[in-house]
């Protein structure tokens, strides 16, 4: 049976690490990453603890394995990760709807993935609802990135409520920074 639950244990921290490391788009083969989709961004043991000491992540399992994961991100670990502040700073600066993001509150997705035994069954969309419900009284958007050569990742997010409203070149690569707007 899978659950969609919050981290509550450091062996579900391990899996989310393990998860990563075998969907790391440098450990995959070109075709495989283009077919499957991919992550980018490698994350310590300490970086993940750091983030799940914030505000702990969403993960997909299946009796104690992980199978899927939707990594909180608050602003307060921006600086322990380059990408990541790279992401705050322009989020921050970015304009929404006559708005400056940096005067909302938002949390962002420090990462998504899904095993790929377990794609086309509708966690992402499950792992999102839970990300809302769990979120949405505190945070008023749900903001996160996706790498412009994976577009796999952009139409998951787009058909789970997710629309672009800007771009970061960060590292040699281009990224779609996508919003979910949670309250009217």
């Amino acid at each position: 049976m899978i659950t969609i639950k919050r981290v509550t244990e450091f062996v579900e921290l391990e899996g989310i690490k393990k998860l990563q490391q075998e969907n790391l788009k440098s450990n995959l083969s070109a075709a495989e990453s283009e077919a499957e989709g991919f992550v980018t961004a490698q994350y310590t043991m300490d970086f993940l603890m750091k983030m799940h000491e914030a505000g702990p992540s969403i993960i997909a399992k299946e009796d104690e394995k992980v199978i899927g994961y939707a990594l909180v991100a608050n602003p307060s670990i921006r600086q322990h990760h380059d990408l990541l502040a790279d992401l705050f700073n322009t989020i921050d600066y970015t304009d929404y709807q006559g708005t400056l993001l940096k005067e909302a509150k938002y949390v962002v997705v420090g990462q998504l993935c899904v095993s790929k035994s377990y794609r086309g069954i509708g966690l992402v969309q499950q792992m999102y609802q839970h990300y809302r419900e769990s979120l949405q009284e505190e945070f008023e958007f749900c903001i996160t990135d996706i790498a412009q050569d994976n577009p796999r990742s952009l139409k998951a997010h787009i058909k789970a409520g997710f629309q672009v409203i800007n771009t970061l070149d960060f590292g040699g690569i281009k990224w779609d920074i996508v919003l979910w707007k949670w309250r009217s």
